[in-house]
């Protein structure tokens, strides 16, 4: 399988794992938020869709920080109804 070479397609599959882990994990993600530890409840699930990120896009597009991006906006702001020490 070739490599993703460009920023969309790299953007649509971080997006895509990070819905994933959001989907699986709804209750995880909720924990961590009221805890106020959401990456360590989560730190395998993150580690894990990060190595299939990188396994899949090109090296210079890793380093935009995509994926890192799309947890942020999918994992903690659309739980931002969620009660939490955070906010």
């Amino acid at each position: 399988m070739a490599l993703i070479e460009t920023e969309e397609a790299a953007r649509r599959l971080a997006r895509a794992i990070a819905s994933d882990l959001s989907l699986y994990n709804e209750e995880k993600i909720l924990e961590g938020i009221q805890g106020d530890n959401l990456f360590e409840v989560l730190a395998d699930q993150i580690e894990e869709g990060r190595a299939l990120f990188m396994s899949r896009v090109a090296p210079a597009l890793v380093e935009k920080n995509y994926y890192d991006r799309a947890i942020i906006d999918i994992l903690v702001r659309s739980k931002g109804h969620v009660a939490s020490p955070l906010w």
